[in-house]
């Protein structure tokens, strides 16, 4: 009698939705690393910015000039002793934040991740004597 090799009609119907349960499970994991990771980039940029604020006043003050000192061979641009808000400021200090939406006005910098995420930020507000510059973020899983 020669016997045929193969998957029956029921196996394939059986493993077919196997994998459709577990596809539905990872799905939604799957989907919230995207918010995750816009999380993880936007608190690396917070702590970029604020230890470059820290180097740069610290350069500052070493070298006794309050109004620019350089940073890796850029010129920084400082008020009050610390980076000011602007590109030439904490931009250049915290490295260009190329990889981000950035909006310079006034004495602030706002960073989010992207474009399509604006209610995902950073706020930079530049020193004003005696204080030190202030940070605030709006980082949540609903905003990112």
């Amino acid at each position: 009698m020669d016997r045929q090799k193969g998957f029956t009609l029921i196996e394939l119907v059986v493993v077919i939705v196997i994998l459709g349960i577990l596809s539905a499970i990872a799905l939604p994991r799957l989907i919230s690393l995207d918010t995750d990771a816009r999380m993880a980039k936007m608190n690396g940029a917070m702590g970029a910015i604020k230890s470059a604020a820290a180097l740069a006043h610290a350069n500052a003050i070493v070298k006794g000039d309050t109004a620019t000192t350089s940073m890796e061979g850029l010129a920084i641009d400082l008020v009050g002793g610390y980076p000011a808000a602007t590109a030439a400021g904490i931009g250049a200090a915290a490295g260009g934040l190329a990889d981000y939406a950035v909006n310079y006005s006034g004495t602030t910098a706002t960073v989010s991740p992207d474009a399509s995420h604006p209610d995902c930020y950073i706020v930079y507000t530049q020193a004003s004597a005696p204080a030190a510059p202030s940070y605030s973020s709006n980082i949540s899983a609903g905003n990112c």
